[in-house]
């Protein structure tokens, strides 16, 4: 039996219109799916923040979604907003499971592979979330709803976004801040010092007393933090978080 992530769950878009309908709602180009090509994407707002973020797998009668299990019922509710006469079903498909096997993870070559299968499987969840931090790759609950950009999240390093499709929801505020280069946050890792418990979610990070940003994800001892990175390059000293030293990573995978 395959590996499985019970942390995740699919959606089904079946119909002669599934593709072109997620191809006007998404960050990442549609027609790039194909057998064995998955796709990294995310539905943003229309301010261009991160709402939901998931992977797309070609299916024979449409599209399937990997996203997160908790996510999955305000995304269902979500696509349904925007079907309007689309001629497509959107359904859950509990009979489905993420597996960490087949073709590549298209966010990073270092990630494990993955695809949907049939139930039943073994649950992998803590080593696919020990390969994922240790990349410091974020998804799903590492952005909240709402709350951050699609570049500051790192989804063009990611491979999430396609620049040279057509409209999506959010694609014009994306756009400006990919060609004027007005992203000024990035989504970093951040881990304590000593091995303890990371501080909550919203806490503060500061260097000198001097405000840099703020967690936005914990894991035990390590998580992510938006950084302005104007400000970490001009502040030094020791960084804290609710008083805590901490240490701020950046990913290889980013450009900056």
């Amino acid at each position: 039996m395959p590996d499985i992530l019970s942390s995740r769950a699919v959606i089904a878009l079946t119909g002669p219109e599934a593709k072109s309908f997620l191809q006007g709602l998404v960050t990442n180009d549609v027609t790039k799916l194909g057998p064995g090509s998955p796709v990294y994407a995310a539905l943003l707002s229309a301010q261009g923040k991160i709402l939901f973020d998931f992977l797309l797998q070609d299916a024979c009668e449409g599209v399937l979604i990997d996203c997160l299990a908790e996510a999955r019922p305000a995304l269902v509710k979500r696509l349904n907003l925007y079907k309007l006469r689309a001629k497509l079903e959107i359904a859950p498909r509990d009979d489905l499971a993420v597996a960490l096997e087949g073709p590549p993870d298209p966010r990073h070559s270092a990630l494990p592979p993955r695809s949907i299968k049939a139930l039943p499987g073994i649950p992998a969840d803590d080593a696919y979330q020990t390969a994922r931090l240790d990349l410091g790759i974020p998804e799903g609950l590492d952005f909240g709803s709402e709350r951050i950009f699609a570049l500051d999240a790192g989804l063009d390093e990611l491979h999430g976004v396609a620049f040279d499709k057509g409209c999506y929801v959010g694609q014009e505020l994306t756009a400006r801040m990919k060609h004027r280069g007005t992203d000024r946050k990035r989504l970093i890792v951040v881990a304590t010092q000593s091995g303890a418990p990371l501080p909550v979610q919203g806490t503060a990070v500061k260097a000198n007393e001097h405000e840099l940003g703020s967690i936005t994800a914990t894991y035990g001892d390590r998580g992510f933090a938006l950084i302005r990175l104007d400000r970490l390059g001009e502040t030094g000293g020791p960084l804290t978080a609710d008083g805590i030293a901490i240490t701020l990573t950046k990913q290889e995978w980013l450009s900056f």
